[in-house]
């Protein structure tokens, strides 16, 4: 196990290894922290020993800190520009006739895949017909928020606001005072599965592969080993898209031609 700050952080650390279903070692140290300094926050607590022993007492407390831990920041549409460039893409995937497979991971609460869905049924030059869509994550209420695909506006939060680069959003969700609902035909058309790109087995012939904002957060080692997981998840042609703050490993660039490098969009050409 690698060295930390302090050892008593470094226990804190060794108890989610062993005892919480998640990756510690993948991830950067001040990100851990923050997320776990969060929690010991909320049970008031000062000392990484102290909340060590809230941990083991409290499988209540074990849950809440791995949906902290999982990344769970989204938006539907999030960085509109990304999603304009990405037209031309799903225009051109469902051109063929075929079916187009389509993997975000991580998904969060839902609501990646389901724009992905959604820009298909609001651009008539996409037939969404032939998109596949699967969210995956490694938070099993992660998942269960997405199946139920209903979100709500907040101080911080304007559903209305994401949706906007849609023609007519009540096509797609129901809204109810600040509660917007995803209608139950789209929500059928999306499915969610739990996955954990560091540990998991590669999926197969995915045309289209959504990586976003899980790679900053990763420690420079552990990068390789997702990327490999995520190409040996895709084809020849297939299609990529990581954060707009994110870069693809040097040692694998090569395998990368950019569509549109500012919005990180990139074809598969090993």
């Amino acid at each position: 196990m690698r060295q930390f700050k302090t050892e008593s952080f470094g226990r804190v650390i060794k108890h989610i290894q062993d005892e919480v279903d998640f990756e510690p070692e993948y991830y950067n140290e001040d990100y851990l922290d923050r997320r776990i300094s969060a929690r010991m926050r909320r049970q008031d607590v000062d000392e990484y020993d102290d909340y060590l022993e809230v941990l083991k007492s409290d499988d209540r407390e074990k849950e809440a800190l791995m949906d902290s831990l999982t990344i769970n920041v989204t938006n539907f549409f999030r960085n509109q520009e990304m999603w304009e460039a990405l037209r031309p893409v799903l225009q051109e995937l469902t051109e063929d006739n075929r079916r187009v497979s389509v993997w975000s991971a991580p998904c969060a609460d839902g609501r990646e895949p389901y724009s992905v869905y959604m820009l298909g049924m609001d651009d008539r030059n996409i037939d969404e017909s032939r998109l596949n869509v699967v969210g995956t994550d490694i938070s099993d209420e992660a998942l269960e928020n997405a199946r139920a695909g209903t979100y709500e506006t907040t101080r911080t939060t304007d559903i209305g606001e994401e949706l906007s680069l849609l023609d007519d959003p009540e096509q797609y969700v129901d809204v109810v005072d600040n509660e917007f609902t995803v209608k139950p035909e789209l929500r059928d058309a999306v499915s969610f599965e739990r996955h954990d790109l560091i540990q998991d087995e590669p999926r197969r012939n995915c045309d289209l592969v959504f990586c976003r904002n899980l790679l900053i957060y990763i420690d420079t080692e552990f990068k390789i080993p997702i990327f490999e997981t995520i190409t040996d998840s895709m084809s020849e042609g297939s299609y990529l898209v990581i954060g707009m703050t994110e870069t693809i490993p040097q040692e694998l660039r090569d395998d990368f031609d950019p569509v549109n490098k500012r919005c990180r969009i990139y074809r598969y050409t090993p």
